[in-house]
């Protein structure tokens, strides 16, 4: 069966970096859009990153300029490096991926188009 897993959160304090790691078994999604998503408690997901098969990226305004998200295709991985962390940034993240791509594109909001998710991991940011 198809499974995403993430690793890598933690609490780091405010300014910090965490580096968020996603594998996939059962699947090989060299041609898959990738995205990393998050979930603030009591709040619907939302959003941060999204990675086309092509290595074109795109983000959330929020974490522009902050966030890289990255892939490695050759160890089914999926990456994202969170840098001058805020304690807004602090949520459940996951990883999601879009193998079908019967939704056109990959928007990094478009987690109607995803058709596996991770377990999440959580990150917490002090001040």
């Amino acid at each position: 069966q198809v499974q995403l897993m993430e690793s890598g959160g933690g609490s780091v304090q405010a300014g910090g970096s965490l580096r968020l790691s996603c594998v996939a078994s059962g699947i090989t999604y060299t041609k898959a859009c990738m995205a990393w998503f998050r979930q603030f408690p009591g709040k619907e997901r939302e959003g941060v990153a999204a990675i086309d098969s092509d290595g074109s990226a795109n983000y959330a305004d929020s974490v522009k300029g902050r966030f890289t998200i990255s892939r490695d295709n050759a160890k089914n991985t999926l990456y994202l490096q969170m840098n001058s962390l805020k304690p807004e940034d602090s949520a459940t993240y996951y990883c999601a991926a879009d193998l079908f791509r019967v939704v056109p594109g990959c928007y990094s909001g478009a987690d109607y188009g995803m058709d596996y998710w991770g377990q999440g991991t959580l990150v917490t940011i002090s001040s």
